[in-house]
């Protein structure tokens, strides 16, 4: 993966109030740190951040130039959003070199179609690699072409770029291939609440019926008193 520049400028005002503030000016609040150095607090510009992560995804490298001098390569290793504005509310970046070895949970992607009658269940959608900082791949692909129901997918399945191994298990399921249901088995569930929407009718129509009857008796009692008055 190509790194992506990125300018960058410290903060100085910290806790919730500084990193609303920081958000209001365009920038999201983010924190570098790694190899044995002392936290540093900077901010991104929002567009430029946000343009790089929906291109790369969150395994984006960042080469950031501070306006402070300071130039270094960093990676997310966590990325706060907001679920409502989709925006990014804070950033933790993990300072990397050329040619470091890094773990990170990379995305996987299942290629191909099972076969006909089949449900695909994506029990693990990323995989813990390691690999070169500058070079983590932005996905990973699995095939299940053709797949029979009963086959699983395991990350030992998983095709790695050159460079790049596992740091899980080749054992573990990242999908399975299971039987679609048939249609008897999905009409089974229809008469219970077929029974229950026509006695939900019935009674509906019981409570009508009811409330018409009530209705006339007192319609013709009053008619009754008016001719008894009259």
């Amino acid at each position: 993966m190509s790194e992506v520049k990125i300018s960058a400028e410290p903060r100085t005002e910290f806790g919730k109030g500084g990193a609303r503030r920081t958000r209001r000016a365009g920038k999201v609040p983010a924190v570098l740190y790694g190899h044995g150095e002392k936290p540093k607090h900077i901010a991104l510009p929002s567009r430029e951040f946000a343009a790089a992560i929906r291109k790369g995804g969150a395994n984006q490298l960042f080469a950031i130039d501070i306006t402070d001098g300071t130039q270094v390569l960093a990676l997310p290793k966590a990325i706060q959003r907001d679920p409502i504005r989709d925006t990014f509310e804070h950033v933790d970046l993990i300072l990397v070199r050329r040619g470091e070895k890094v773990t990170v949970d990379v995305p996987v992607q299942l290629t191909g179609e099972a076969a006909r009658d089949t449900l695909i269940v994506h029990d693990h959608d990323t995989l813990s690699v390691t690999a070169d900082a500058t070079k983590v791949p932005d996905h990973l692909d699995a095939s299940i072409e053709g797949m029979e129901a009963g086959t699983l997918v395991t990350a030992g399945d998983v095709e790695l770029p050159t460079g790049v191994e596992l740091a899980v298990d080749s054992d573990l399921t990242v999908a399975s291939i299971t039987a679609a249901p048939t249609a008897e088995q999905l009409e089974a569930t229809l008469p219970e609440v077929e029974v229950a929407t026509d006695e939900a009718e019935a009674e509906v129509g019981e409570t009508t019926e009811g409330s018409e009857g009530a209705d006339t008796a007192a319609a013709e009692g009053e008619t009754a008193e008016a001719r008894t008055e009259a």
